[in-house]
């Protein structure tokens, strides 16, 4: 999942480091507004956590490697898209810059497909579905997250001319739904406990049936 520099060409690159940057600015934005200071160790636990899991890296043929990713984690716990984007930003750059996890030129792709694309799909996908359960919600968001995340990857990788579109698909795709299993029950019980232990943590605790936020005082 992480692109190394070299794989994405100029100014192909240039487009997703545009993206990334605004989608920083407005998760900045969220942060300044809606970041509750009792949140902010928990969104440090929560960074240390991905940055942890993503360590732990397969390779992927016709593709770049494959691990979990944590943005539908961090979107659902803090109720905001933009929470995912922010951390997955903070992991990425530290990944890139001081452990060489990801390239310079290729961290804004890097953030498009597992910050924005992961957070946004996990935190639409969870709305959605939480009328049915909460539990296979919660399991299918963070399932949909990072193999969406993958697809994007691969087809990226064939729009910069580096792997085949079909293979890139198919071992993207393939390894990314067996690692998402693993994600999906890693995020249900993270979400769950923080849900039992610590209801003033989590933000999504005061949606009504409907699925319409209510703010408890």
């Amino acid at each position: 999942m992480h692109i190394p520099d070299g794989f994405i060409p100029f100014p192909q690159y240039l487009v997703y480091w545009i993206i990334a940057l605004v989608a920083l600015y407005f998760s900045m934005q969220w942060a300044r507004r809606d970041l509750k200071e009792r949140q902010i160790p928990l969104f440090a636990v929560l960074a240390a956590g991905i940055f942890a899991i993503q360590a732990m890296n397969i390779p992927i043929p016709w593709g770049t490697s494959g691990h979990m990713v944590g943005a539908a984690l961090v979107a659902i716990v803090f109720a905001s898209p933009w929470a995912a984007v922010l951390l997955l930003s903070i992991v990425l750059i530290l990944q890139g810059l001081i452990f060489g996890d990801g390239g310079i030129t290729a961290l804004g792709a890097n953030i498009f497909n597992m910050g924005i694309i992961g957070g946004f799909t996990g935190y639409y996908l969870f709305r959605a579905l939480r009328g049915a359960g909460e539990i296979p919600a919660v399991a299918v968001a963070a399932w949909a997250s990072i193999f969406l995340a993958a697809i994007a990857c691969a087809i990226e990788m064939w729009i910069a001319g580096t792997f085949p579109l079909v293979q890139g698909l198919w071992m993207m795709g393939l390894y990314h739904a067996v690692i998402g299993l693993i994600e999906a029950a890693i995020t249900v019980v993270v979400v769950l406990a923080i849900e039992n232990s610590r209801p003033d943590l989590y933000s999504f605790r005061a949606w009504g049936k409907k699925g319409s936020e209510v703010t408890s005082k």
